[in-house]
């Protein structure tokens, strides 16, 4: 279908027997090379009359010759750039490439031509600048690694975690940038197979990470995590990596006790909601309110708790998660402190005579 479905065409080298034709749907460039200049101008010639809506019949069109195999160029699906100065300033990137590495680049944001690439599969940004990610990475509907290590990340948007990406994305490298915390809804990403935050400012890692279902391979190490979340203990991992992290010495002994007595109304109904697992959403809720049942945090007993609760570490064997630990220290220790929650002083007292009777 040519009638007023060309974009563009490219015709800056048509002496030399190249020409390019973009249409609009499907968005590809068709890409014409080795032919001869006067075939080529007439073909040309011909494709803007049927844009044009002239009818096939009175198209200046001549018999065809069936090219061979050897002179049809196939296209593109991978390129791969490692220098500034290979980088295409002028000329776009092919719309069939699957495989785009653009590293030691010195790119400081990410080229708005790549977000048009709808077939990337592996995106590789790898070793430059970029300081932020547009929420537009979201509609590579079919990409499945992003390589962003060594660059200068301070965030990881929600609005990603909320996009396609979590129907696709199964690798995201992130490590050796300027991240401090990722954020609630990181933990949408559940088709992650594999991640990496080494070498970043994590203070603490997502509070759902046991959502992340898939996830067998994660490296944090050298940051700055006191703690794991208490979701943590949810991962079913075959590679963890938590070296260089200041992790605290747990003590179950010292609570952190923010419970209200009585329960406040509102504690009462979000438990209840969690509990019961009532359907809610912004439609029925406030949003602030949606966000808070999001987070909300389980009591040993199994139960829910919001913002009434007391919380301890205390310490959790990481073969517990996963099958090969790197050790966390250079002592060759494989545990780390974990957040626990109780959501009452009964929960509490229960465990600490349990804990009491095995340190007796």
């Amino acid at each position: 279908q040519v009638q007023e479905n060309i974009e563009r065409f490219f015709t800056r080298f048509v002496e030399e027997g190249k020409a390019t034709v973009r249409l609009r749907e499907p968005a590809v460039d068709v890409c014409l090379s080795k032919a001869n200049a006067s075939n080529l101008k007439n073909f040309l010639s011909a494709v803007r009359l049927a844009h044009q809506g002239t009818d096939i019949g009175a198209l200046p069109l001549s018999t065809l010759v069936p090219a061979k195999n050897s002179e049809v160029e196939k296209p593109k699906t991978k390129m791969i750039i490692t220098s500034r100065r290979d980088y295409p300033l002028t000329k776009n990137f092919p719309y069939s490439l699957e495989h785009l590495q653009a590293s030691y680049c010195k790119l400081a944001r990410i080229d708005m031509r790549v977000l048009c690439l709808k077939k990337l599969r592996k995106l590789d940004l790898s070793h430059n600048h970029i300081k932020q990610l547009p929420a537009t990475i979201g509609d590579l509907i079919c990409l499945q690694e992003l390589n962003l290590h060594d660059n200068h990340l301070e965030s990881f948007s929600g609005a990603l975690c909320n996009s396609t990406l979590q129907k696709s994305l199964q690798f995201l490298d992130l490590s050796q940038n300027k991240i401090k915390a990722l954020p609630i809804q990181f933990c949408q990403l559940r088709e992650l197979v594999n991640l990496k935050l080494d070498d970043n400012e994590l203070i603490r890692l997502p509070f759902k990470m046991g959502q992340l279902d898939h996830l067998r391979f994660l490296s944090a190490a050298r940051n700055k995590l006191p703690f794991l979340p208490s979701d943590f203990r949810k991962l079913c991992l075959e590679n963890l990596d938590l070296f260089g992290n200041p992790f605290e010495q747990p003590n179950p002994l010292v609570p952190n006790i923010q419970l209200k007595i009585p329960l406040t109304l509102l504690e009462c109904a979000a438990r209840a909601t969690v509990n019961y697992r009532i359907p809610y959403g912004c439609h029925l809720l406030p949003s602030h309110l949606c966000e808070d049942l999001e987070v909300a945090k389980t009591c040993q007993c199994g139960n829910a708790c919001l913002s009434s609760f007391i919380q301890i570490t205390v310490t959790m064997n990481l073969h517990h998660v996963a099958h090969t630990v790197v050790l966390v220290d250079n002592m060759g220790g494989t545990e780390a402190p974990i957040i626990c929650y109780f959501c009452s002083l009964d929960c509490y007292s229960q465990f600490l005579d349990r804990y009491l009777q095995s340190n007796g």
